[in-house]
């Protein structure tokens, strides 16, 4: 059977309305068939194939599982040790906070990118608008008028002009360029993605959005009652840093080995802070871990929201000096020689 795949906010409203069901006393089945109803395309297909497992005694972790590409393995996990601990209602609930949480968080991330996204787009109209419509135009009129032309516009109009005559092979040489990079970043997207993520600024954001998520799937996963190794095991894959892997990989070993979570991010100070491993440990000697990291997951949240936020209000002025002082030089490029032939008329 194929791997059906669903947005987040698809998952949001599966798992948002089961636990909206469950909590009005209807039985699972028949709040399954209600949503089904309602429902299209691949959430209505995982809905029926949800129904038919139920329905053979099946569990819906079990179902879940046959779409990883829907419901990823904390999901699922989650969902399992609820159905045997007789916490499905609240665990869904908790899934649903959790999923629109993450879409909260990925709508910042967006929003914060969107700003200087549509500044460089309008920049590239304006660029491509004279390229092509006002420099073609006004270069016949100087070529007519032997109007003396200073250097910025001479290579504005020798770049319309190789731009104009060889249009086709710029757009296929464009495709030929697209298609490329889309296959180098299918084929070594690792090599590409560990290179983002070691510039300097990013590298500490995509630390601290690995810590926010890390911190969040292990509180909800020892919540739900998972052992602690399962859980690190579970929690790796949320996480974008290869180093933030390694680290949970290493802690998995030190707790089966007997020793706390404390002492595994003890050793990797350079990616935890201090006052992690110190909640961490408290809550470790108070028995509320899940608590503790429930904590540091809001704080970190905040933290990566506050730092975007500065990020965009940074790249805002900058960007927008760096827009003025290309569409000016691009605009006196084009003025200069007709206020030269403006000076050449009053002369005569």
């Amino acid at each position: 059977m194929k791997s059906l795949s669903l947005s987040s906010q698809d998952r949001l409203n599966i798992i948002d309305t089961l636990a909206t069901f469950l909590t009005s006393g209807i039985p699972i089945l028949e709040a399954v068939e209600s949503l089904s109803e309602e429902s299209k395309g691949n959430t209505q297909q995982i809905l029926k194939i949800l129904m038919d497992d139920l329905n053979q005694g099946k569990t819906i972790a079990y179902s879940f599982a046959r779409h990883p590409k829907a419901f990823d393995p904390i999901t699922v996990n989650l969902i399992k040790a609820a159905e045997e601990a007789g916490t499905l209602e609240t665990t869904l609930k908790d899934l649903t906070k959790s999923i629109q949480k993450d879409i909260d968080f990925l709508g910042s991330v967006k929003g914060s990118l969107l700003y200087p996204v549509l500044v460089l787009i309008v920049l590239f109209a304006v660029i491509i608008l004279n390229l092509f419509f006002v420099i073609p135009r006004i270069s016949k009129v100087f070529s007519r008028l032997k109007v003396q032309i200073p250097l910025p516009t001479k290579i504005l109009i020798v770049t319309s002009n190789f731009v104009n005559n060889n249009l086709i092979f710029l757009i296929v040489g464009l495709i030929i360029f697209i298609v490329l990079i889309i296959v180098i970043f299918k084929t070594k997207k690792t090599i590409i993605t560990n290179f983002i993520y070691s510039l300097p600024v990013i590298s500490k954001l995509v630390i601290e959005i690995d810590i926010a998520r890390f911190t969040h799937s292990m509180s909800l996963l020892l919540k739900s009652g998972i052992p602690i190794n399962e859980a690190l095991k579970l929690s790796r894959d949320v996480t974008n840093k290869k180093e933030m892997q390694t680290l949970i990989i290493k802690a998995e070993e030190v707790v089966i080995s007997g020793k706390t979570l404390s002492s595994a991010f003890k050793r990797f100070r350079q990616l935890i802070p201090g006052f992690v491993i110190r909640i961490t440990e408290a809550g470790e000697k108070s028995g509320t871990l899940e608590k503790s990291l429930q904590e540091l997951s809001e704080q970190f949240e905040k933290r990566v929201s506050n730092r975007l936020k500065t990020m965009t209000l940074l790249i805002e002025p900058i960007l927008l000096v760096f827009v003025g002082l290309l569409v000016g030089a691009l605009m006196l490029a084009i003025i200069a020689p007709i206020y030269n032939l403006i000076g050449q008329i009053n002369t005569r």
